[in-house]
């Protein structure tokens, strides 16, 4: 490429730029990454560091010291600092209108990303309560695997709670937050618990004015320490259950033959047909809101 004549100022173009950003002067680092660009725009755009800095998310000390640094990549002054602000050198307006082109190519470049179809496969092994394969996973899959059809499920559908740093699975829906293990966690819903039978022992049960009233299914001990079942233990203490489990699932199958009442969280109980009994103002007033669990999947 030729030089330009003496005295004449050629404006900066995209390669200019591009060279720019990867120039690396003596003591310089890796070159102009695209966050400087984000900054230099911000910059000339809010003339001042605290307007910057808040379009950008930063603090101004931030703001400050990438400024620094870029100016010292670029070997040239880009804002010169005044009472009111900061003002664009000449050097910084030829290049903003290169700097708004290359804005504009990254943000169709996320726009055509974004529009990408992607294409998922592969084995996916899901771990869950039997209750949550069956209400909330199992009416998904035909949508999932009409949208991704090479992806394949293992569904594993469990009162044990699979071990995901030891890879037992890849995913697992929980109502019990992790103790522990490096994985990432995000909160779905909170499920609410209700106590619940059969439409025909509702109707026949009436109201109750005593959890004694009602035959019950309960918990076992090695769930005792769930929140329904301490919610039970504590206010439920003298209704002794007909039969106990620490299957959720034969606790709702009992339910539905009218063996009793049973404490049951309300996405399931309305899956299976069960409605909620009906209590005195007294019996509620005495006990605490009903118990409730935060549904979340891990990875």
């Amino acid at each position: 490429m030729e030089s330009p004549p003496a005295g004449c100022i050629r404006r900066a173009s995209t390669t200019d730029i591009v060279a720019l950003m990867q120039r690396r002067p003596r003591g310089a680092g890796e070159g102009l990454p695209w966050d400087d660009v984000r900054l230099f725009l911000a910059l000339c755009r809010a003339r001042h560091l605290g307007g910057a800095a808040e379009a950008l998310g930063v603090d101004s000390s931030t703001v400050s010291r990438s400024l620094a640094a870029m100016q010292e990549v670029l070997s040239v002054t880009l804002f010169e600092r005044g009472r009111d602000g900061i003002a664009p050198t000449e050097a910084a307006e030829e290049l903003m209108p290169v700097a708004e082109e290359i804005e504009e190519a990254m943000a169709r470049f996320m726009r055509e990303a974004e529009g990408l179809e992607r294409e998922i496969s592969g084995l996916v092994r899901i771990a869950c309560p039997p209750d949550l394969a069956e209400v909330i996973i199992a009416p998904l899959v035909p949508e999932l695997r009409a949208r991704h059809p090479a992806l394949h499920l293992e569904i594993h559908p469990g009162e044990t709670v699979l071990d995901l740093t030891r890879r037992e699975a890849d995913l697992a829906l929980r109502t019990l937050r992790p103790a522990r293990g490096d994985l990432v966690v995000t909160r779905l819903g909170t499920v609410r618990w209700a106590v619940v039978a059969i439409p025909e022992d509702a109707r026949s049960l009436g109201t109750l004015r005593s959890w004694t009233d009602a035959p019950w299914v309960g918990f076992g001990e090695r769930l005792a320490s769930l929140a329904p079942a301490r919610w039970l233990a504590t206010h439920a203490r003298g209704a002794e259950p007909v039969v106990r489990s620490d299957s959720l699932m034969l606790q709702v199958v009992l339910a539905r033959k009218g063996v009793g009442v049973a404490l049951v969280p309300e996405p399931s109980a309305e899956h299976y047909g069960l409605v909620p009994v009906k209590t005195s103002a007294a019996l509620r007033a005495g006990a605490d809101a009903w118990p409730s669990d935060e549904l979340s999947c891990s990875w």
